[in-house]
């Protein structure tokens, strides 16, 4: 259901983490679907650079040998942190109909809570105001809503950092724009 066809690079590191024994490449990389952290490896003789979008889907790839898996924010280097903010706005104007129709589509996930309040720096006023105005008439653009919600933070950067907030996974009850991460599976507990 959280299939990534394609991924942007945050950050290559050509001889792998300091830590590893091995010394392979390894790219860290974003998903452009659904935001997922991934780490790939890369064809032999193929260099990656920051922000090269790659074919990641499951026909033949050029450039990447293989996914190693999902990666956890803690684990992004210095890079990949500092990227990842341009390339998430980056990948939100390239789908910016996507976005859009979750402002004009978004419902109450409870009695007393709105899925637009967990956005950030939209509060009750905020919300109201996109209902409002999305009742009379479907948004079209990031900046249809500009004109027609007064003082409306950008959307752009809104959804940015609520994505960034599910990416780093602390406190995060719901996931509106990220694959959640997989639970852990219990240990395995013997008999006695």
């Amino acid at each position: 259901m959280y299939k990534e066809e394609y991924a942007v690079v945050l950050d290559y590191l050509s001889r792998g983490y300091s830590s590893s024994y091995v010394g392979e490449p390894v790219v860290q990389a974003l998903g452009t679907s659904w935001f997922t952290l991934l780490e790939l490896v890369p064809r032999d003789g193929v260099t990656l650079n920051l922000e090269q979008r790659v074919y990641i889907g499951p026909e033949e790839r050029k450039e990447v040998k293989f996914i190693k898996g999902r990666l956890e924010y803690e684990r992004l280097t210095q890079t990949g942190r500092n990227e990842l903010p341009a390339i998430i706005d980056q990948i939100i104007k390239e789908n910016e109909q996507k976005y859009v129709e979750f402002f004009n589509k978004a419902r109450p996930i409870s009695v007393r809570k709105h899925s637009l309040e967990l956005l950030p720096s939209i509060g009750k006023k905020h919300m109201q105001a996109i209902l409002d105005e999305r009742d009379i008439k479907p948004f079209e653009s990031f900046e249809d809503m500009a004109k027609r919600v007064h003082l409306l933070p950008d959307p752009v950067r809104v959804v940015r950092e609520r994505v960034q907030h599910e990416l780093e996974g602390e406190d995060v009850k719901y996931y509106m724009f990220t694959a959640p991460p997989r639970k852990e599976r219990p240990e395995f507990q013997r008999r006695r």
